[in-house]
């Protein structure tokens, strides 16, 4: 029997403890520079306003930026409804290499991780600027909803 317990146990840890990729939160509760998911994006709000309605229940009017492709979405809801709120996470790596359009990143555990692309624009130019220079270079990844994207690049940390 304990053996038996002990496999359900690692089997449920395999699966991510509870791990889910967004969380319910009430529209009221939502403020500007937050995170809320609007048509299935994960969002950062630059504007919440609330508005008596026909009925005199409170609407919110939410104004945000999709946090991977810099779209403005907007939405309206009662201030009571529960909205999405994405887990949102930001982690810095060190650029061990650039090539294809791929980054090799340094993991803090030793490993690597290959598989963020280089971003567009001016960003993605600089990245690849300063690693072509020799800098040694870190840079911020953003991820939520199971996207990730590099959102800034520095010097990295002199160890």
């Amino acid at each position: 029997m304990a053996d038996h317990d002990e496999e359900e146990h690692e089997t449920f840890e395999a699966v991510g403890a509870g791990a889910s990729l967004t969380y319910p939160m009430q529209c009221s509760a939502l403020r500007k520079n937050g995170h809320v998911v609007i048509k299935g994006r994960p969002c950062k709000i630059i504007d919440s306003t609330s508005k008596t309605g026909k009925h005199g229940h409170a609407k919110v009017n939410l104004t945000a930026i999709d946090i991977f492709t810099g779209k403005k979405m907007e939405d309206v809801s009662p201030s009571t409804h529960n909205m999405e709120v994405p887990n949102v996470s930001r982690t810095e790596y060190n650029v061990l290499d650039v090539e294809d359009g791929f980054l090799s990143l340094l993991n803090e555990d030793g490993s690597t991780k290959d598989d963020v692309k280089v971003p567009e624009g001016d960003l993605g130019a600089q990245i690849e600027k300063d690693f072509a220079a020799g800098k040694d270079i870190s840079v911020t990844v953003i991820k939520a909803m199971g996207e990730e994207a590099v959102i800034a690049v520095k010097d990295a940390p002199k160890a």
